[in-house]
């Protein structure tokens, strides 16, 4: 429910201000497409989205270019990877 959705949303603030964070988006690598993006234009992605019942764990965040968190919007991994074929 949107309860959940702003507590998990509120998670992921407090995490991107992490060492952890910081570490991830220091490779400059979306987990995507693999290119190399600069870590300004990198952005949080939750693999299983929040609105799809994803946590904000550090086991579903990853870093997404601009681009491809635009494109994977609410998918799955498996949706995605059907999208991208």
């Amino acid at each position: 429910d949107e309860a959940d959705i702003k507590r998990e949303k509120r998670k992921a603030r407090e995490l991107r201000a992490t060492q952890w964070w910081k570490r991830r988006i220091a490779k400059g690598l979306c987990h995507y497409c693999g290119r190399n993006t600069p870590v300004k234009e990198l952005t949080m992605d939750h693999i299983v989205p929040l609105a799809r019942g994803g946590k904000s764990t550090k086991g579903n965040l990853v870093t997404a270019c601009k681009e491809c968190n635009n494109n994977k919007k609410n998918l799955l991994p498996m949706e995605w990877d059907e999208y991208i074929k």
